[in-house]
C-alpha cells in the first residue's frame, strides 16, 4: 500500500513541473520574438526607411503642399431652447483661408459669427447631441460661411471646441 502512495505522490509532481516548463518556454519564446521584431523595425528591415531617392521625393513632396493660413474665431457660447432648462453650447472654430485673404475674411468676421450664431440657436438640440451629426454640421456652417465671405477664400472650417453644457 505504501508503494501505492509513493507512485501516486510521484505522479504528481512530475505533473507539476511540466507545465511549469511550457510557461517558461513560453515567456522565453515571447520575450525573444518581440525584441526580434522591435529590432527588425527599429533598424529599418521592416516598414523602415527606404532609400534615399524615396526619402528626398517625401521632403520634396512636403515642401510642395499649399501654403495656409487661419483666422480664429471668437469663441461663441449659444443659449439653446426656451424650455425652463437652460443649456448651452460653446463653440470654437478655425477658418482655413486662402493665402492673401486673410484681411478681407477677418474684416467680415462679424458678418461670419452672426451666420453661424444664427444656425447654430436654429438647430434642434436633439442633433446637436448627436455625435454623428457634428460632420453634417460642420459642412453646413462652412458652407454659410463660404457665402457670406465669398467664393474661393475660405476653404475649410476647424472645430476646435464643440462642448454642450
Amino acid at each position: 500500500m505504501t508503494d501505492a502512495v509513493l507512485t501516486a505522490d510521484t505522479a504528481d509532481e512530475s505533473t507539476k513541473k511540466k507545465p511549469r516548463k511550457g510557461v517558461l518556454i513560453g515567456v522565453i519564446l515571447a520575450i525573444v520574438l518581440g525584441g526580434g521584431g522591435f529590432f527588425a523595425t527599429y533598424s529599418g528591415m521592416i516598414g523602415g526607411a527606404g532609400t534615399k531617392g524615396e526619402t528626398q521625393k517625401l521632403v520634396a513632396s512636403v515642401a510642395d503642399l499649399p501654403t495656409v493660413a487661419f483666422v480664429e474665431l471668437e469663441p461663441l457660447i449659444i443659449s439653446l431652447g426656451s424650455s425652463g432648462k437652460s443649456r448651452h453650447l460653446r463653440f470654437r472654430g478655425s477658418l482655413e483661408v486662402v493665402p492673401g485673404y486673410e484681411a478681407d475674411v477677418s474684416h467680415l468676421l462679424p458678418r461670419v459669427i452672426d451666420v453661424l450664431n444664427a444656425y447654430l440657436r436654429a438647430v434642434d438640440i436633439t442633433v446637436l447631441e448627436d455625435p454623428a451629426a457634428l460632420i453634417e454640421l460642420r459642412a453646413q456652417m462652412l458652407r454659410r460661411v463660404q457665402l457670406v465671405t465669398g467664393e474661393g477664400r475660405v476653404r475649410d472650417l476647424l472645430i476646435l471646441e464643440f462642448v454642450l453644457n
